[in-house]
């Protein structure tokens, strides 16, 4: 399951089709750290400055926000640490 949620995400074609709850299992299976508040995700990873600050839309994932987690996927080489 992971590897398929991940070849969606890079993939790209149907970014509107990503089930929150992937998305959010995904990043944890790659090390980034989780916390909540309210309705925010805040993912952040001891190696990546940048911080994911994600939302669910009904149970789907919003597709700027799977844009956002496939650019940080892709520029620091993560694919690797989620098979």
């Amino acid at each position: 399951m992971a590897e398929s949620v991940l070849l969606q995400v890079l993939r790209g074609s149907a970014d509107a089709n990503v089930r929150f709850a992937d998305l959010r299992g995904l990043l944890l299976r790659l090390g980034f750290a989780e916390r909540i508040n309210g309705s925010h995700y805040i993912f952040t990873h001891a190696l990546i400055p940048e911080i994911l600050n994600l939302q669910p839309k009904n149970s789907f994932a919003k597709p700027y926000q799977v844009k956002q987690v496939r650019k940080v996927i892709v520029q620091y080489k993560l694919a690797a640490g989620a098979l």
